[in-house]
C-alpha cells in the first residue's frame, strides 16, 4: 500500500486544475481561461483501495502579492510546499521558459519534483524537444513527463511515475471520500466559476461567494448564497438588466450543482457590497479565506 501527498505547483493558467479534475475523473476544481481562479487549497483523494491512495492538491497561481486575499493563496501554495512527498511543477509549454525556472527555483523545493509540460498539443515537435532538454537539466528536477491535461494524454505514464515516488503506508483519509472539503465549498466555487463566465474582466477578481444554506429537503436541496463585491457599481453589473445577469450565473451554478451533488437544487443568490473586502482581514475570515 501506498500513500502520499502529491501537490500541484505553477504560474496562474498553467492547467493546474484541468490536471487535478482528468488525474480524478471528477469536476472538483473550478476552471476558467482566466488567471487567478483558483484561490484554495483543494485537495482531493485518489484512490484504489488497497494499493495506494494519492492526496492531490490543486494550489492556487504563484503571483506577486497586491492584497491580503493574495497573501491566503501563497499562503496556501506555502503550506503545499511544507507537506508534500513529490512535488508537480507545472509548465504551460507556450509560456516563457525562463520565467517559469526562476520561479520554480525560489520555491527551494525539499521533495523530488517531476516537471510537467502541459499543453503538448499546441507546439511542434522540435519545441517540445528543446522544452525537455531546458527542463531536464535543472536542479528542481528528477524528470520531466509531456502531458496534456485537456485531451487526457500520458496521463496513465504520469500516475505510473508519481507511484514510484510516494512512500508505503496506510490511507490517510477514508478510501470513499474524494475529498477532506464540505460540499458547500464546492457549490460556492461553482457559482464563482460562473461569475468568472459571464462577467468582464475585472469585476470576478473582485467577487467572493458564501454559501449560507445548504438544507436538504425531501424533494430538492436548497441553497442560498451571497455574492460578494466590492462597490455598488459592480452591484449593478452583477445583477445585470432587469436581473438578467444574476439569473444567468444562478440558472448556470445551478445545474453543475445539481450534476454534483446528485439532487434537484433550488438555488437563490443575492449581492452584497462590501468595500475593501481583499485587504480586510475579519471579512477574508468570515468567506473563508483565513
Amino acid at each position: 500500500m501506498k500513500s502520499g501527498f502529491v501537490n500541484i505547483f505553477g504560474q496562474p493558467n498553467a492547467g493546474k486544475s484541468t490536471l487535478l479534475n482528468a488525474l480524478v475523473g471528477e469536476k472538483m476544481a473550478i476552471v476558467s481561461p482566466r488567471v487567478q481562479t483558483t484561490r484554495h487549497r483543494i485537495k482531493v483523494f485518489l484512490n484504489d483501495p488497497g494499493k495506494y491512495q494519492i492526496v492531490l492538491s490543486d494550489t492556487p497561481g504563484i503571483i506577486e502579492t497586491k492584497y491580503k486575499l493574495h497573501q491566503h493563496m501563497m499562503d496556501a501554495v506555502q503550506s503545499a510546499l511544507e507537506d508534500a512527498d513529490l512535488a508537480l511543477l507545472l509548465v504551460d509549454i507556450t509560456s516563457d521558459w525562463q520565467q517559469v525556472d526562476e520561479i520554480f527555483s525560489r520555491l527551494r523545493l525539499k521533495v523530488p519534483a517531476l516537471v510537467l509540460l502541459n499543453k503538448i498539443d499546441a507546439v511542434r515537435t522540435e519545441k517540445l524537444d528543446a522544452a525537455v532538454d531546458f527542463f531536464k537539466g535543472k536542479k528542481y528536477c528528477k524528470e520531466v513527463i509531456p502531458i496534456s491535461a485537456l485531451e487526457k494524454k500520458h496521463l496513465d505514464t504520469l500516475l505510473t511515475t508519481i507511484l514510484r515516488y510516494i512512500p508505503e503506508g496506510m490511507p490517510f483519509y477514508s478510501e470513499e471520500d474524494l475529498s477532506d472539503l464540505p460540499v458547500k465549498f464546492f457549490v460556492g466555487e461553482l457559482i464563482r466559476e460562473k461569475i468568472y463566465a459571464t462577467c468582464g474582466e475585472e469585476i470576478p477578481y473582485q467577487t467572493a461567494v458564501v454559501v449560507n444554506e445548504y438544507a436538504e429537503k425531501e424533494q430538492l436541496v436548497k441553497i442560498q448564497a451571497d455574492i460578494i463585491v466590492s462597490r455598488e457599481s459592480q452591484k449593478a453589473i452583477m445583477l445585470g438588466e432587469r436581473g438578467s445577469r444574476i439569473k444567468e450565473i444562478g440558472t448556470l451554478a445551478r445545474t453543475d450543482i445539481e450534476s454534483f451533488i446528485g439532487r434537484k437544487v433550488f438555488l437563490e443568490l443575492f449581492v452584497k457590497v462590501r468595500p475593501n473586502w481583499r485587504d480586510n482581514d475579519r471579512q477574508l475570515r468570515e468567506y473563508g479565506y483565513r
